[in-house]
């Protein structure tokens, strides 16, 4: 019998943790999606380890730097761990092929809806697809862990904690 692996959830970022603003990366600007602090760390009760796979295009256009990114993304992640959640990691794609700084004016494997950053997470947690699902609001995260085998669940606002514990348990044949 084949051991089992980590059970990964991934998120987007904009629109499934935070309000979705145009190139937030300024904690000042952030606002949480109701229920996402309190999703991640029931998550993490379950024993999935949670990461966030975004877009920031915002890198390639000019509008910031990878260095905010990091610098945002360790702020979230401080903001979750006061609410008992983990991030185990950020996964993020800095380039757009039509952007303004050459350096991430490319065509990459990463930037959904390509499976780049999910198959990363997948090998780094050495987890199997079928143990794995995503949260996106965008078509296009759900068809990138569609084409590295994961489940991908639509978030359309609301409230992620039910969002997720439906999801939960449907893929345990339970109902909520």
């Amino acid at each position: 019998m084949k051991e089992k692996g980590a059970k990964l959830c991934l998120f987007d970022r904009d629109g499934v943790l935070n309000v979705d603003k145009a190139y937030l990366y300024r904690p000042e600007d952030a606002e949480w999606i109701p229920g996402s602090r309190e999703a991640v760390a029931w998550l993490n009760r379950q024993g999935y380890t949670v990461v966030v796979v975004t877009n920031q295009s915002g890198v390639a256009r000019g509008y910031y730097t990878e260095d905010d990114v990091h610098r945002f993304h360790a702020w979230m992640a401080g903001e979750f761990a006061k609410a008992g959640a983990k991030i185990d990691r950020f996964y993020y794609c800095p380039h757009l092929k039509e952007g303004t700084v050459a350096a991430y004016a490319v065509d990459c494997e990463c930037r959904k809806p390509k499976p780049g950053m999910v198959l990363a997470a997948l090998r780094d947690y050495g987890a199997a697809p079928e143990d794995c699902f995503l949260v996106g609001d965008s078509p296009r995260d759900i068809e990138a862990a569609q084409a590295a085998g994961v489940a991908g669940y639509l978030f359309q606002g609301g409230n992620l904690l039910d969002f997720v514990q439906s999801i939960d348990a449907a893929r345990q044949g339970k109902t909520k």
